[in-house]
Order: structure tokens, then sequence, then C-alpha cells
């Protein structure tokens, strides 16, 4: 029988106990974070990566052997079971080679074939298959024909016969594992994906226009290819198959099948084959590799859309400081909220600052006294309609601010699902008395503040960092986006007393229901002093403690270790070192130079080995630390604020939005992102951009070319070119003078002041 544990190891390269240890603690219910963090010795350090690979592939098997017992039972009770067979069925490791195998024994409708078979013509179609031997001699195929000739069962002549016969060699022949296997890998790896945009579309005229003469080999096929073909074709603008060499396949099966030296039996059974094929197997085979190609493709769309979230959510924060958020807009205005450095919302206003030179300066004033009312450390302004204008604004009107307050750092923000949470239920429940806009404002502010604390609000599709997000498989979009959302918050960790419930429940061992009532008794009761008050929480019990507790924080609590990564389960050991460093327990965070020369092999136990020792004394060396990197931002050109502001050769500063299998999407301030190219990502070959890029990253970009009536930028990340023309001195006084045009004194405000 199939072993999963010894196939896995195999597979996967991993030790069979560790294979078996953590397969067991996945059984048993621990989350992938809690595994690897906390049970290292049992897995042998396996990490989040190797841990998911592990429980998919052994999800796979298992639901591969469940079929594999299916389809055994059901040839058995057809009698036809024989030892080859099952030994065949049994050794399987993926499921088409299992549905190939079980393909002949499957329930049919009625075909040809049986219809041959219900005129009694098997025993014809046994003969012809028996001179199908190196050793046969000469017969003819008309005289046995004429045997089968039966008027009352439907066969009228000797073609009828034959053709029957061929039926049902015909049938048998596409249903053969070894052939179908043969001709789906030759697709596979011959075939060219060919599409063309249909007759009714004139050129320029859709958005698919690269694939109206495309042309790409089958093995070779980017994701993004792939999936804007199928989107293509969904939406009745183009069409695509494979074209590949039907002789040479035809010609491989004949070389495998065809061993009879008898000329009559070799032509009949080549026109067989060739029936066979072009009836029977190309449909079916040409379905299949667009399949495969289709879960290949959403797998790397999903895996780019994982690693692009992953590194949105951790994103470094500027920071728990008083923050103002801007929604920006021209007509409507600008929606500002101002919130604390808790997140807590304090006030509301709404400024007009692209209307009148009156407005402009009442918008001034009133940015000014928000910002002094509120201590303003932090301005956030959202990225979308009006936002580059708005925070030119801004920035003008702080750099007049009187010098002796302090001036808060303004920033651009990408406002992606700013939107979509605003309109949620989660943003009704916690704002049910503010507008819309004014909770887009809001969660403007508290992304700058903590990019992960806020976007575990938003479902993950909203926030604009995919590939063809829609077209891929949703329920493994689904699920695989709430796995890199649960690894980032239980990597970074969460303040237990300030946490939201959407952003408790992806920590390990929560749900939404014990998010719920955590919030609960923490409104209800006052701040949590220890960890172990979880335990107090409905519905809280000692596993979902075990699962969780490692993974949320106390600041300023009654023990130093509640605001570390060291599992409370552990807390004896740190209790031992500190004893034997001759430190109150409560200091022990507090010398990190003694922590430091410590001697792990002292501590080992039965229970507690080095990987976990090695853990813990780095919490203890940076207690409450934030493993996201240093906060930094984008400061995009003066002047350069809309499309027909860029010129060829412009070097700029922009910030990564989103990267595809095909390139990287740079916000560069003027309202549409630019394109740099896989090929402009690197003056090296660059074979995926995650090599090279991320979200989030601040980079430097050339513009290569700028098209305002398709509203696309090409840029480059390589290095200039020699020969390359310098801005013009031009383009560099009109940013001088645009950022001119919105500078305010402080007398104009001071003598708006006085006329109020």
């Amino acid at each position: 029988m199939f072993n999963i544990i010894d196939h896995l190891s195999q597979e996967l390269s991993l030790p069979s106990k560790h294979v078996q240890a953590a397969l067991d603690l996945h059984i048993e219910g621990a989350t992938i974070p809690f595994i690897a963090r906390y049970r290292k010795e049992r897995t042998g350090e396996m990490n989040e990566i190797t841990l998911r690979n592990l429980f998919e592939r052994y999800e796979y098997l298992s639901e591969l052997e469940e079929r594999k017992q299916t389809i055994l039972k059901s040839i058995e009770e057809q009698g036809k079971l024989t030892d080859d067979l099952k030994a065949k069925i049994e050794a399987c490791t993926q499921k088409n080679e299992l549905e190939d195998l079980y393909l002949p024994f499957k329930p049919k409708k009625r075909t040809r074939a049986t219809v041959a078979k219900e005129k009694g013509l098997e025993p014809l179609a046994e003969f012809i298959n028996a001179l199908n031997q190196p050793d046969a001699r000469a017969c003819s195929l008309n005289l046995e024909a004429e045997k089968f000739i039966n008027a009352e069962k439907g066969v009228n002549s000797v073609q009828e016969a034959l053709q029957g016969a061929s039926d049902i060699l015909a049938e048998a022949f596409s249903e053969n594992a070894d052939y179908r296997a043969l001709a789906r890998e030759y697709i596979s790896q011959h075939g060219i994906f060919v599409s063309k945009i249909k007759d009714e579309f004139p050129e320029g005229t859709t958005k698919f226009e690269n694939y109206r003469n495309f042309r790409a080999s089958v093995k070779a096929i980017e994701p993004h290819q792939m999936l804007a073909l199928r989107r293509g074709e969904a939406e009745g603008v183009l069409f695509f198959d494979i074209e590949f060499d039907e002789e040479e396949i035809l010609r491989r099966l004949e070389q495998k099948e065809i061993r009879t030296p008898i000329a009559e039996v070799r032509a009949f059974l080549k026109q067989m084959i060739q029936d066979a094929f072009e009836r029977l197997m190309k449909t079916a085979l040409i379905g299949e590799t667009r399949y495969e190609k289709k879960v290949y493709a959403d797998e790397e769309s999903i895996k780019t859309f994982e690693a692009n979230l992953k590194n949105l959510l951790l994103a470094s924060p500027a920071g728990m400081k008083p923050t103002l958020g801007i929604d920006p807009g021209f007509r409507t205005g600008c929606k500002v909220a101002a919130i604390d450095g808790t997140g807590k919302f304090l006030e509301y206003k709404a400024i007009f600052p692209h209307q009148s030179e009156r407005e402009k300066l009442e918008a001034a004033a009133t940015l000014i006294r928000l910002i002094e009312t509120h201590k303003i450390e932090l301005i956030a302004v959202g990225n979308g309609t009006a936002g580059r204008e708005t925070e030119v604004f801004v920035r003008a009107v702080v750099k007049e601010m009187d010098p002796t307050i302090p001036k808060p750092i303004v920033v651009m923000v990408n406002e992606a699902g700013a939107s979509v949470y605003s309109a949620s239920e989660v943003a009704i429940e916690e704002f049910p008395d503010l507008d819309i806009t004014v909770r887009g404002a809001i969660s403007i502010a508290r992304r700058l503040q903590d990019p992960l604390s806020e976007l575990v609000k938003i479902e993950p599709k909203s926030i604009g960092v995919g590939q063809y997000q829609h077209d891929v498989d949703q329920r493994r979009l689904k699920k695989k986006l709430e796995e890199t959302v649960e690894s980032a918050v239980n990597y970074v960790g969460v303040d237990l007393n300030t946490a939201s419930s959407e952003l408790l429940k992806y920590v390990s061992g929560l749900t939404e229901s014990t998010a719920k009532n955590i919030v609960k008794y923490r409104n209800e009761r006052g701040a949590f002093k220890q960890r172990t008050e979880l335990l107090n929480v409905p519905k809280f019990g000692a596993k979902t403690f075990e699962q969780a507790a490692g993974f949320l924080r106390i600041r300023d609590g009654e023990n130093p270790l509640d605001n570390t990564a060291v599992h409370p389960e552990r807390y004896p050991v740190v209790e031992r070192i500190a004893q034997d460093l001759q430190l109150p327990h409560e200091h022990i965070c507090k010398a990190p130079e003694k922590i430091k020369a410590i001697d792990l092999k002292r501590y080992i136990t039965d229970d507690v080995g080095e990987p976990t020792l090695r853990d813990i004394l780095i919490e203890l060396q940076k207690p409450g630390r934030d493993p996201r990197a240093e906060f930094k931002y984008a400061s995009f050109k003066e002047g350069v604020t809309e499309l027909k502001d860029l010129k060829v050769g412009m070097t700029l500063e922009g910030i990564v939005t989103n990267v595809a299998n095909f390139g990287a999407f740079v916000d560069i301030g003027v309202h549409q992102d630019g394109l740099v190219h896989l090929s402009q990502l690197a003056d090296r070959f660059i074979k995926d951009p995650k090599e090279v890029v991320k979200v989030g990253q601040i980079v430097s970009v050339r513009v290569l070319e700028v098209n305002e009536s398709l509203r696309r930028i090409s840029l480059t990340m390589k290095k200039e070119d020699a020969q390359q023309k310098p801005v013009s001195k031009t383009q560099s006084q009109k940013g001088k003078r645009a950022h001119a045009e919105t500078r305010f004194s402080i007398d104009d405000l001071k003598a708006k002041f006085n006329r109020r």
C-alpha cells in the first residue's frame, strides 16, 4: 500500500519523524504560526512555508487515497480488477494519472462502441486485435467480417462490420492511460497557443490588442498571458486554441501500437488510431492542457498576490502618533479627520483648497488649527483623485507654519480599499454616527499609523495588489490570502489592549467570536494586566490559550514577559535564567548583555531544546520590538502632478504599488501608476520581478515613454544611458513656479482670523 508519510518525506526531503510530528500537531488543531514558532524541536524547525506545503500535499494525497479506494471498489465490482491494475492504481501520486487508469472502467453513456457491441461485433474487434502481433500470419479481414453480417442486428455489410469493430478498438485505444499520457505530453511540450481577435473588433478598440495575432508555446506561456486569453475569450472578444503537429502525434501513437507485419491490418489500425485521436482524444486533451495551464497561471498569480499582500501588510508603521487623515477631492472638497495616538477619532472638518482663493485660505487656517489643537505629528494624504494637488497644498501650509511649532510629516498614502472599508459593516459598527467619507479619512490616517491593523479590516481582493484576481480560482485565492494575513498578524504580534476584533480574529487559535469576546471583556473590565486573564474570557479555554497567548502582547503589564513573544509555558525557563543571573524576575528584560552571554546548553531539557532557547534569548534582549522595517516614505517631485508634466528622461522617486509577473507598477504622483516592465527592472536578467522589487518599496525611476491618450507611462529602473539628455531647466523652473503658487504667508492667515 501507498505510504503517505514516506512519500511526503521523500518528496519534500524531510525526515519522516518530523513529517509525522507536524501532521500530528496539525490534526490535533495546532495552527501553522504556533507550530512554526513554538514547536520547533518536534518539527525540525520547519518554517511556515514548509508547513503549508506539507499540509497541502497531505490533504491532496489523502483525497487521492480516498479516490483510489472508490475506484478499486468500482472496478472490483465489475469483476475486472487484476493484480497489475491494482498495483498501478495504488502507486498513483497524481489525480489525472489515476483518472486515466479508471477511464476504461468508468460508467459511460451510449457510444458508437457500445452500439457496435450490441450488434455482436466485439469478437471481430478481438480477432483484429489478436492479429496485432509481430508473428501474426496474413489473413483477410473482409472474409472474417462477412461472418458478422446480420440484418436483424443492423450489420448489413462487411464495411459496417469493420467500422463497428474499429469503433470498439478506437474507444479502448482512446482510454489507454499510456497513450493519453504520450499525446498529452507532446501537446504540453510542443503545442502553441494561438489567438485572434474577432472581426467585429477593429484594431485599437479593445484592451486585448496584444493578443490580436498572438502565439506562445504551451510550455512557456506566462501566467498573465494565459489569464488574459481566458478573460478575452469569456468576454467574447477573442478566441484561442492550441496548434500542434497532429501527424507527429499519430506517428508516435502508431509506433507504440502497431506491431503486426500484415499490411491490411496495419492500414486498418492506422485509420482506427486516427479516428480515436481526432474523435475521442483531441478535444479532451486540449481541454486538459488548457485547464492545467489555467491551474498553473492561477497558482503563480495567487503567489504574486500573496507576496504583494504580505509586503503591504508588513509595511513599516509610522507609529501611533496623533495623525490627520485627508481624503482628497476637487469639487466635493477634502475630508479631514483627526485621530489620536491610539487611533481614536477626535474631530472632522471639510476643506476646499482647490476652489477659490478665499476657500484656499480658509482651508489653510483650518488645517493649522487642527494641527495645533491636536498636536498632530503625521498627515496622511490619500493618493486618489486630487491627492497630489492636496499634498502640494498641505506641504505648502506646513512649510509656512510658525517655526516654533513642531511640523508634522506629510505622507502620501495608498488609499486603495478605503472606500470599501467605509461602506462595510465593520466601519458602520465602529462609527455608526459618522458619514461614509469621514470613515474613509479615518482609515487613511490609521493605515499610516499602522498599516497592518487597518488593512486587516478590508477584504484582501479590494486592496488592489493582485493580478487578474477575479479570474483565478476564487476559493483557493480566498484561502491563500487569509493564510497570508494570518501569517503577517502573528509575525508582528498583537497588542491585546488596543487591537480591534478584526485584527484579533487572525491571531493563532482565535475565531471571530472569541475575538469579539476579548474586546467585550476589555471594554467591560478595563485593560488586561496579565496574559493569564484571557482564561476568564468566555469560551477562551486552555487550548485556545496555548495557541494564542504567545502572539498577544501586553505593554506596561504586571509581567514584562507578557510584552514579548516568549510563550507563557516557557516562563519557568526564564525564571530559572533570572535566578542564575541573580536578577529580579521583573528586570530580566533589562540586562541584554548578561543574557547574550548565557550558555544555552545549561537549560536544554527533553521538552525545551536549543531552537526554543535561542528564540527566548532574542526576545529577552529586545522585548516588545516590532519586526517591521524602519518607516520611510517617498518624496514626489515638485511641479510634477499630472501626466502632462512628465518628460522623457525625467528621473523621479516613487513607491511600488503592485508587482505582477510582467513587471511593477509605480506611483510617481501623477494619478496614474507607471509600469516598469520586467526587462526594465535591472541591468541584469530578471526572471521574476519579486527578485528586485516589492510592494511599498521606494524606488528611483526614469521616464521612458508617456502616452497621454491611453494614460500609459513606461518607466525604467536601469542605470541612465550616457547619452540620455538631462531634464530641461524649463521643466525645473516650472516645478518651482507650481510650488510657489501654493505658498501661504502667516500674515494672510492672521488677517483672515482677524476678519472672523
